[in-house]
């Protein structure tokens, strides 16, 4: 008989479709790969964009599908010829593409995704890591290259990417300003803000002026703007506006998503031409080795995650909902086990 598991999963696109606990096969282990005992995952916009069809452009997913991106748990198994991790260790991960499904009780990932989790966290902290983490890592530090002194404009700051990187930023000697409302206010500057804009009622585009990046984590009018506060040669980096040309050509679509994702480009690249800032959009790697970084940075007491509420595996929608309504202040997890 197989053994299955409990997972919360959809069973077609649509902002409608919603999250149902089903029993799924536990994944098959390769070789490669260490089979993980969830005991927490954490919820991101991701999730939602995901049910909602966003990303369908990129790729798809076989119905029904398990959603979850990242989490932490122990080793229960490990394939063949995995050197790096033995059953009993305490792990977090980014799932890749083709294999996420961490709202679930097991998942099955190659070990080059995976890292020890920081010593000192629960299951629940650790799982909050991992997305915004390395989103976080390869903003800042991979593609923006920011270095000691500069100034960055990080939107956001309450939320659980902005809080991830508002520390992040910091650990590397960086001016950061955010936006944030008054809830959030006394949240980033605990963090590290160094100036803070109630985006209720200031506006950011008027109060900042060079600064060398911006992080941008909405998109439409609030990334076109951001490129009114950047000087002439910084770059605007956002991980919600339109992906450009380049995600096309990475991803290999064929010729008329290429064509389309160009044109949905087209205004942001004039808006980037007309105020000399160039402009890129962030599609997140998995990556274990950059894990094992941000491993470091916690143990080292310079970020610490921001839980803001916990969920059962069985309340998976209303997690997602409460994400998605955009009032979450920090990370939302699902503990899977206690």
């Amino acid at each position: 008989m197989t053994a299955t598991m409990k997972g919360m999963a959809i069973r077609k696109y649509g902002k409608n479709s919603p999250l149902e606990e089903m029993e799924f096969p536990i994944p098959t282990v390769f070789d490669e790969d260490v089979l993980i005992e969830i005991h927490a995952a954490s919820v991101n916009p991701i999730d939602f964009k995901n049910r909602n069809g966003v990303v369908k452009l990129l790729y798809t997913c076989p119905m029904p599908f398990i959603m979850g991106n990242d989490c932490a748990g122990i080793v229960t198994k490990i394939g063949a010829k995995v050197t790096e991790f033995k059953v009993g260790d305490r792990v977090y991960s980014r799932a890749p593409r083709g294999r996420s499904g961490t709202f679930a009780e097991y998942i099955a990932i190659n070990q080059s995704y995976v890292s020890r989790m920081p010593q000192g966290l629960s299951f629940v902290e650790a799982s909050s890591i991992p997305l915004v983490g390395l989103t976080a890592y390869q903003a800042l530090h991979d593609t923006l290259q920011l270095k000691e002194g500069q100034k960055v404009l990080i939107h956001a700051g309450a939320g659980g990417l902005g809080t991830f990187a508002i520390q992040l930023a910091k650990s590397m000697g960086l001016y950061v300003a955010t936006t944030a409302s008054e809830k959030g206010y006394e949240l980033v500057k605990a963090l590290g803000a160094d100036e803070i804009i109630n985006y209720k009622m200031e506006a950011f585009e008027q109060q900042l002026q060079d600064y060398d990046a911006v992080l941008d984590t909405l998109g439409g009018d609030n990334l076109i703007k951001s490129f009114k506060v950047v000087k002439k040669g910084g770059k605007v980096l956002s991980v919600s506006g339109v992906p450009d040309r380049r995600i096309a050509v990475k991803f290999g679509l064929g010729l008329v998503p290429t064509v389309l994702l160009t044109l949905a480009s087209s205004y942001i690249t004039a808006t980037s031409y007309y105020y000399g800032v160039d402009y890129e959009f962030l599609f997140m790697e998995a990556n274990g080795q950059e894990l094992h970084c941000i491993t470091d940075l916690i143990e080292q007491g310079k970020i610490k995650p921001v839980i803001d509420r916990t969920f059962a595996l069985s309340e998976g929608q209303q997690a997602l909902d409460y994400v998605e309504s955009g009032h979450a202040k920090g990370k939302v997890v699902i503990q899977v086990r206690e």
